[in-house]
């Protein structure tokens, strides 16, 4: 019997980023969604393409030997299909994580394999994966909790690949960046070794990687969207090509680089360099990404550990300088009301409704006490007046 791995989305990251890997590895890919649309698709396609691109050209692959199964009308399907899979998958986003355990949870509890579950959540948050477990935890029968080990292994990674805008008609294929970058932390897999899937860097400590991802990456990703918002730019590699707005974008990722140096086994000089080919990669023309779509659910992106309170606050902790994250955040304030995108609509109403006291605890997280909450509060301020 062949390797099998469940991936639930079935989404242009599932199927372009994980899906790919995953079937490049030799794994039978069993793709779980709640969209009618996609899981037909899926089922009623023999393959699909996969399309990198970067400066040198684009390069395609054709994906196969996978099924799709839509477990909102075929949840014990997927119960049997987890229960019998080497390795679990996600990437449906981290809101949606505490809605697929209760079926993760069912499968893991009905596994007989010599072998537990590998679990591994591809998400563009921190520890993602221990998240999920929780959730999983919560669905699972106290009895079984303490035996859980034995059926699953719960690993967090981080992820690194832009999607951009995909062409209109394009069906199942996907368009991705050619660079990507996926480490999963391997010392949750004990004695039983961590699955071979080659794409993957199995690593000791994960929170290096994830914080200079996700404070490099996101940050720098988010920071030229919504200046390229405010600044009526369409295309992310039109906002970078912007003088200023690219300045700027340096100046944020120089005070990430600052907190990720301090705290990190990563020297100046290997940071700089993934600064640059990080700005190099978002500023690639040929990947046709959208300001509005990196700048969307600006409410998830101001929360409190992700790429602009997250480093912001730990930068405040320790007396160094934030000033240019202050500005990113204001930006992302102001992607307010922007059409097809919930929460720019939630933005917009939480800042007309509430206080900037309000509205800043709301919104960030922070404590009242913290020392990054009163700078914070004031940029609220400053864009609620300027809303009126």
């Amino acid at each position: 019997m062949g390797k099998k791995a469940i991936q639930f989305g079935g989404g242009n990251i599932g199927r372009g980023f994980v899906a790919e890997f995953l079937h490049e590895a030799g794994y039978e890919v069993v793709f779980i969604d709640v969209m009618d649309k996609v899981i037909d698709a899926l089922k009623n396609t023999a393959s699909y393409e996969v399309t990198e691109v970067s400066e040198e050209g684009e390069r395609t692959k054709t994906i196969t030997n996978y099924r799709a199964i839509n477990s909102k009308t075929h949840e014990s399907d997927v119960v049997k299909e987890v229960a019998t899979a080497d390795v679990v998958t996600c990437a449906v986003g981290p809101n949606i994580l505490k809605m697929i355990a209760p079926v993760i949870a069912k499968g893991i509890d009905a596994r007989t394999a010599s072998e537990p579950l590998a679990v591994i959540a591809c998400e563009n948050a921190i520890n993602a994966t221990d998240t999920l477990h929780g959730f999983i935890n919560q669905n699972t029968d106290e009895s079984r909790r303490s035996t859980m080990s034995e059926r699953a292994r719960f690993a967090n990674s981080a992820i690194d690949r832009i999607v951009p805008n995909q062409p209109p008609n394009a069906g199942l294929n996907v368009r991705i960046e050619r660079f990507y970058e996926w480490a999963v932390e391997k010392t949750p897999f004990g004695k039983f070794g961590h699955p071979d899937i080659p794409a993957i860097h199995w690593v000791d400590h994960l929170e290096p990687y994830i914080e200079r991802k996700l404070f490099t990456v996101n940050t720098g990703h988010a920071t030229t969207a919504y200046y390229g918002h405010v600044r009526g730019k369409k295309m992310i590699a039109d906002a970078l090509a912007d003088p200023e707005i690219r300045q700027t974008v340096h100046k944020v990722l120089d005070e990430t680089a600052s907190l990720i140096t301090s705290k990190h086994e990563i020297t100046e000089e290997e940071q700089k360099e993934y600064v640059d080919t990080i700005i190099t990669r978002i500023s690639n023309p040929y990947l046709e990404d959208n300001v509005e779509r990196v700048g969307r659910a600006p409410l998830r992106k101001l929360s409190r550990k992700e790429r602009f309170i997250g480093p912001a606050s730990q930068l405040a902790e320790r007396g160094m300088k934030f000033d240019a994250l202050l500005g990113s955040i204001e930006m992302c304030l102001r992607f307010q009301n922007v059409p097809g995108d919930e929460e720019s609509a939630e933005l917009a109403k939480i800042l007309k409704e509430m206080s900037a006291d309000d509205a800043t605890a709301k919104l960030t997280g922070l404590e009242k006490s913290h020392p990054l909450y009163e700078p914070v509060q004031n940029v609220v301020a400053k864009v609620q007046k300027d809303s009126k």
